[in-house]
């Protein structure tokens, strides 16, 4: 794994703001200055402490001796016919990240990555194919969040962010404390104040954290991709089935709804000759009698590394219908950005 090439100053979206009360007060400042701070930073976007009047000259001049606010530098930019827009960073070590900015009539969604690559190799996803490089910090998290919002600021004269979505590049919860300290900056009201349950962290289904998650008081969405019907195509589509088959995933997901009383989205993808077919349909049903859940269709989004075939639209349409009738809600997420490889499955540092 490659080392994170480390700056002379930390940047000042790493700190939670817990840590910033604790920072402020290391220099004799009362905690509500840790407030005013955040403010700056994430409700008024200020890029420089200078720029931060109600602040007190010396403390201001504290905050530029320890921190900066680079963490990632924005290399590209491409916009899909259907307004789907990606961005391409480039962090301090040279590695690259996307992040995708998705607009609809009722809300903006903002697909964020949580690392450099990715070590669990799905069978349909392309972010894997290079392997893990490392963890992205909390500050990068964070720097995906604050160019997007800059970029539709630009663009329309109000950001209108309403949705995270921590669907990008990498495991989430592989990256677990950094993403825990960028969802509560996120959530927080003196930071970005998105509501948690418009935040929404999906896993290939790693138990421990999902566990860990559902002790943490968050009010996230929980979204887990499945992907396969049984052990058989999972374990052709993704790898880690075999750490974590289906009937453990299936009990922790449970014991999720339980302590959390969160329900909890399915991700399927549909493959022709695989993952799709009216057994499948029933196979699922008996998966999730008697959950809270929600199922959520993808179709499979060609890579040219892998041989598999997407469903029609009505094909897929005709999956759900089947599904509603064996008592499975299930809804079509609509492909967004394919042109520019943007969509779902499609991100590959290009």
């Amino acid at each position: 794994m490659i080392s994170k090439v480390k700056e002379s100053k930390d940047s000042i979206y790493d700190l939670s703001l817990i840590e910033l009360v604790g920072f402020v007060d290391s220099v004799g400042e009362k905690a509500f200055r840790a407030g005013q701070i955040f403010k700056w930073i994430y409700e008024k976007g200020a890029q420089s402490f200078s720029a931060m009047q109600n602040l007190p000259q010396e403390l201001r001049n504290k905050l530029s001796e320890k921190f900066s606010f680079s963490s990632i530098n924005m290399s590209g930019q491409q916009v899909s016919v259907d307004g789907t827009i990606k961005l391409l960073f480039e962090l301090n070590d040279g590695e690259k990240i996307e992040t995708v900015i998705i607009p609809t009539s009722k809300r903006l969604t903002l697909c964020v990555s949580t690392q450099a690559g990715c070590k669990y190799g799905c069978k349909f996803c392309a972010s894997g194919i290079g392997g893990l490089k490392r963890n992205l910090s909390c500050a990068e998290i964070i720097s995906q969040i604050l160019y997007a919002k800059n970029i539709m600021l630009a663009r329309q004269k109000s950001c209108g962010l309403s949705h995270i979505v921590f669907m990008g590049v990498g495991e989430p919860l592989d990256n677990y404390d950094n993403l825990l300290k960028a969802v509560r900056i996120i959530n927080a009201k003196e930071g970005l104040g998105i509501a948690a349950r418009k935040i929404t962290v999906s896993t290939c289904g790693l138990i421990e954290g999902i566990k860990k998650l559902s002790k943490e008081g968050l009010q996230v969405e929980l979204a887990i991709s499945l992907h396969g019907y049984n052990d058989k195509t999972r374990d052709i589509l993704m790898p880690v089935n075999k750490k974590y088959p289906i009937k453990e995933l299936i009990k922790v997901a449970k014991e999720y709804i339980r302590t959390t009383k969160r329900q909890i989205t399915f991700e399927y993808i549909l493959i022709k000759d695989l993952t799709f077919s009216e057994d499948a349909a029933r196979e699922l049903a008996k998966m999730f009698r008697g959950m809270i859940c929600k199922m959520n269709l993808i179709f499979y989004n060609e890579v040219p590394e892998f041989d598999f075939k997407a469903v029609s639209r009505a094909e897929g349409e005709n999956f759900k219908k089947d599904l509603k009738y064996y008592g499975v809600h299930a809804t079509i997420r609509t492909p967004r950005g394919k042109d520019v490889l943007a969509a779902c499955g499609q991100l590959r540092h290009k």
